[in-house]
């Protein structure tokens, strides 16, 4: 299999690749992608394409100032180029073309459009895929670790097809000393503060408002919400948890009221309010009368929260052009289940 970024085979229709040295093209089928990591995995069934193919092998994180080699195809040529740099950044970063925050790599190597999907190395290992740039920055490049790349490929193994990052599905805070404090902490305690538990978390039931998150499997977690891997740098918890893999269980130590609790969680994808971007996916969407109705997320038995995301001028909806970013509960008193309830709702009295 081949990887790649999912942002280069969007809205594919028809991939071909070529091996280098080689003007013969080759069919490659898209076999997962991951828009939320920006990876995606080919597959060439032609035996010929894989002869005297050496694949490369996933390394794991880079420390900072270790040399890397970035190896693509960027604009303006058709012979492979590598360029060298270090690793000068290891912390979580938006992904432009997921919509997610996950563990990133920057370097500064030399990196423009075409290096997408290519290599980054130390040695003959591969240390991250490289994925995007700063676009107001200077001899600054973005590579995917190879943790977050192990862990797609994983899922992708196991279920044959792309199953996310997990997550907490909880909000916390973090913890200063009044209100450590407040929560009868102890100097030795570190940890966060629940404020909200997400209506699909599995902790919903088990943890509650309030509650204070002192450890993860034994690791303690920092008063800022970081946790310390031994020779490596610190990193957010919710790295640490998005790395592992979904149904996996976790042991929170908890304390409630002054005292200690231990639970078992188990992790589950993503939950969100509005979709993550979607870069080969059209939207869905209803016109009526200028007003057009986007559906937020799909809940549970098909359920959607439906709002007005624009109003389109028309001489039918003067003085109603304010009324938009607000979630439509109801038509003529039925109860909106989802956009296609909404628009069976309304069809008929058009």
């Amino acid at each position: 299999m081949i990887i790649t970024n999912a942002h280069v085979v969007a809205n594919h229709i028809l991939v071909l690749v070529i091996k280098r040295g080689s003007p013969k093209k080759y069919k490659a089928e898209v076999k997962a992608i991951g828009r939320e990591c920006d990876l995606a995995i080919l597959v060439i069934e032609s035996k010929e394409f894989w002869e005297d193919m050496n694949p490369l092998e996933l390394g794991d994180m880079p420390f900072l100032q270790e040399s890397v080699n970035v190896i693509g195809y960027p604009t303006g040529g058709e012979n492979i180029p590598v360029t060298k740099g270090v690793v000068s950044r290891i912390e979580s970063m938006d992904y432009a073309h997921g919509a997610i925050n996950l563990p990133a790599i920057q370097t500064d190597a030399a990196m423009n459009p075409g290096n997408s999907g290519g290599p980054v190395c130390i040695g003959n290992k591969v240390v991250g895929v490289a994925f995007q740039t700063l676009g107001h920055s200077n001899n600054i490049g973005c590579l995917i670790p190879a943790p977050v790349v192990k862990h797609f490929i994983t899922g992708v193994e196991k279920t044959g097809q792309y199953v996310g990052f997990c997550s907490l599905n909880l909000s916390y805070q973090h913890m200063d000393a009044q209100i450590r404090s407040h929560f009868k902490m102890n100097s030795e305690m570190t940890g966060i503060l629940i404020y909200n538990i997400n209506q699909h978390s599995d902790a919903l039931n088990i943890l509650k408002k309030y509650d204070v998150i002192l450890s993860i499997d034994g690791v303690a977690i920092e008063n800022d919400g970081t946790v310390i891997i031994p020779n490596r740098e610190r990193i957010r918890l919710d790295d640490l948890i998005s790395l592992k893999q979904l149904g996996e269980t976790i042991l929170l130590k908890i304390l409630r009221e002054g005292k200690m609790h231990e639970f078992n969680i188990t992790l589950k994808p993503v939950q969100r309010l509005v979709p993550a971007g979607q870069i080969d996916n059209n939207p869905s969407y209803y016109i009526f009368a200028g007003f057009v109705f986007v559906p937020l997320r799909k809940g549970s038995n098909g359920e959607q929260i439906v709002i007005i995301s624009e109003v389109l001028a028309d001489v039918i909806n003067v003085e109603y052009y304010m009324y938009k970013h607000l979630k439509v509960n109801s038509v003529n008193k039925v109860k909106v289940e989802n956009l296609k309830h909404l628009r069976e709702n309304v069809a008929p009295r058009i």
